[in-house]
């Protein structure tokens, strides 16, 4: 049975699902979700009415939250690498980090883009800088839990560095990560040269003038 991705390349919790599908080296059929496709915008809405992308169609199965597509795809269409490791401890910090991406990386870089994205209309400085402390907080904590490790929970690149990728990735354009936090700093490195995550950097390229605070020309 194909499968079949309504995303957008440009979005991070999209680009989270294909860096999980290009590890594990699934088929799948791109369904590019935005003003200009209307057809598969109608699909969407029909089969996810909150319209909160990604979602994963697989025959008559429709899976939501990109967390949620990942360990479906681990399970099901298990590729060399398994995201979701077996042992338990493992298995327990990888979901654990992917929720502080998720929660704590994520969720405030992108308050912070959202305000930038009203324009005109009323802003949150409060809500603003309380993103950017977090943000701080989370960039600090981070850089100490990765001591000794080359991925997100050690030698195994796994769910956690799914999440992990783009919500970096788009951090760092959002509330720049201070190069005293070497260990944060160089994980950013590794992971953008992951071949996964690379090919979801350079297939985001061509929309980076949506991206409110500017499209940087680093990465």
């Amino acid at each position: 049975m194909s499968l079949s991705l309504f995303a957008h390349p440009l979005s991070s919790y999209c680009q989270k699902v294909l860096v999980a599908l290009y590890e594990l080296g699934t088929p799948f059929t791109f369904r590019q979700l935005g003003p200009d496709q209307t057809d598969a915008a109608a699909e969407f809405a029909r089969l996810w009415p909150l319209q909160r992308m990604p979602a994963l169609v697989d025959g008559d199965r429709t899976i939501c939250e990109s967390t949620v597509i990942i360990e479906y795809l681990d399970r099901n269409y298990p590729g060399a690498v398994r995201l979701v490791p077996e042992a338990e401890d493992e298995m327990l910090e990888a979901r654990f980090l992917d929720r502080v991406f998720d929660n704590y990386i994520q969720t405030p870089q992108q308050k912070v883009v959202f305000d930038a994205l009203r324009g005109d209309q009323p802003r949150d400085p409060v809500g603003v800088a309380q993103a950017r402390a977090l943000l701080e907080q989370s960039y600090a904590w981070l850089d100490d839990r990765l001591a000794g490790r080359q991925w997100a929970i050690g030698d195994r690149f796994s769910l956690a560095d799914c999440a992990a990728a783009p919500a970096l990735f788009y951090a760092d354009w959002t509330h720049p990560i201070d190069p005293a936090f070497t260990r944060l700093y160089a994980y950013r490195e590794r992971l953008k040269a992951r071949p996964s995550f690379k090919r979801a950097i350079d297939e985001a390229r061509p929309y980076r003038g949506l991206f409110p605070l500017g499209a940087p020309d680093r990465d």
